[in-house]
């Protein structure tokens, strides 16, 4: 695809012009709004959700496209195989890790010791009306559910794993019939995607406004006050969070050579909204054409960060792991080794499809309470007045460990090229793409 080139430039952008800059002012002022004035912060949701939907209309077909030109592009059915297979084969390894660890930090820890919670006090209610939407599936349900029974409704119900279903069906129905043959067609979608990157250039000028109002809402809603309350369970989880964090910095060098740091700088605007609008999912197109900037193969980018967002949440693993033994221990139970494999078998498949499910991750931890049988289930709602102020620590570790993900897989496949991944750390235009910049992001060609 062409692209359109960004000369290089060592001059400063001008401080207004900053994304960064401008989503790190709205985050703040989100923040005062919502402590000073709750009541406006609670009304100023429509901001933030509206800025979500906008992205949301965009990452369907953008997933698509980007999977059927990146296979269309390898010209190798088997090897896209294999990237899945090697993708989901780091995922339950991350994941197994991520809860196993948050299992051990939890013991270590402690954070539901001594409270002694009564479990008739809690409002039930309030739990169902947030798991209501979601019912839990099993394995089998999971699983056929990734197959579409539409195509159209796929897309418009925003199934990204459905959408990435058949996207690798189609391209890999483009690559058997020919490359030739399918010319013209793979021309359309290469120009129907630079018209995507465009719509989502534009929505990315209203990201400070999204951001604002997300953080608005939810310290307007939530309030600062419940830090002191689960202190000791978010100290947990984000001490947690930090150790793992500096495991995948030691992941990305030792596999892939990948200084982790400089890449987190190279998507600090994208880290940034994540965490002002508290969804990865704002951010899934830039990040994905970034990875492609820096050296990922636009198939594995496109194989790889949408499947990781149902298959790769390291950080929701390590909460409810942490949260799970919280609860045991706020209600007097202490779990032995027998019973916290049982849970960690139990998280492992309910935690499965949890990106964009509402209450997912109360779902999750009423599956396993009623499995395990130790703490009624009812008592999850314990966790009702936590779960938002976790999400800065689940954003920021799903999404670099999606990212981390990538180059691995890609590596592994040999489609990562390293030399780019330099370049578009220092800003420099590759050899077939401009660099990104933070108004627009264009999709190398692989």
């Amino acid at each position: 695809m062409k692209s359109t080139p960004t000369p290089a430039s060592s001059a400063p952008k001008p401080l207004h012009k900053s994304l960064f800059l401008q989503i790190l002012i709205a985050v703040v002022a989100g923040v005062l709004i919502g402590h000073f004035w709750p009541g406006l912060g609670s009304a100023l949701r429509p901001l933030g959700d509206g800025f979500i939907q906008l992205i949301k209309m965009i990452i369907a077909p953008l997933v698509f496209l980007v999977i059927v030109t990146g296979i269309a592009a390898v010209g190798d059915v088997k090897a896209v195989g294999r990237v899945g297979v090697k993708a989901l084969i780091y995922f339950t390894a991350a994941t197994s890790f991520a809860l196993a660890f948050g299992l051990l930090v939890g013991n270590l820890v402690q954070p539901g010791a001594g409270l002694n919670i009564d479990p008739n006090s809690l409002n039930q209610d309030a739990l169902a009306a947030k798991t209501s939407t979601a019912p839990p599936k099993d394995v089998g349900q999971f699983l056929l559910g990734i197959i579409p029974s539409s195509v159209v409704g796929a897309f418009a119900n925003n199934s990204l794993l459905q959408v990435l279903c058949f996207a690798i069906f189609f391209g890999s129905a483009v690559v058997v019939i020919g490359k030739e043959r399918c010319a013209p067609v793979i021309t359309l979608m290469e120009t129907v995607l630079e018209i995507f990157f465009k719509i989502m250039a534009w929505v990315m000028k209203v990201a400070p406004v999204g951001a604002f109002g997300a953080m608005a809402f939810i310290i307007g809603q939530y309030g600062l006050d419940s830090l002191g309350t689960y202190a000791v369970l978010i100290a947990a989880c984000y001490g947690a969070a930090v150790v793992f964090i500096a495991l995948l910095f030691v992941v990305a060098w030792s596999v892939a050579r990948v200084p982790l740091w400089q890449f987190m700088k190279y998507t600090r605007e994208e880290f940034l909204l994540a965490l002002g609008t508290a969804s990865t999912e704002s951010v899934m197109p830039r990040i994905m054409t970034k990875l492609a900037n820096a050296g990922c193969s636009r198939s594995t980018t496109g194989l790889v960060i949408p499947t990781g967002y149902s298959f790769n949440l390291d950080g929701a693993a390590i909460y409810l792991s942490i949260s799970l033994l919280f609860l045991a221990q706020a209600f007097g139970h202490q779990l032995d080794l027998g019973q916290q494999l049982v849970a960690l078998g139990v998280l492992m498949l309910t935690s499965k499809g949890m990106a964009g499910v509402p209450g997912s991750a109360f779902l999750a931890l009423s599956a396993t309470a009623g499995a395990l049988g130790i703490f009624p289930v009812a008592g999850v709602a314990l966790l009702l007045g936590a779960d938002r102020l976790m999400d800065s620590m689940r954003v920021v570790v799903n999404l670099l460990g999606n990212c981390v993900a990538t180059f691995v897989v890609a590596k592994w496949e040999g489609q990562f090229d390293r030399e780019a991944m330099l370049r578009a750390f220092r800003g420099e235009p590759g050899p077939s793409a401009g660099a990104v910049s933070e108004a627009e992001a264009v999709p190398a060609r692989q």
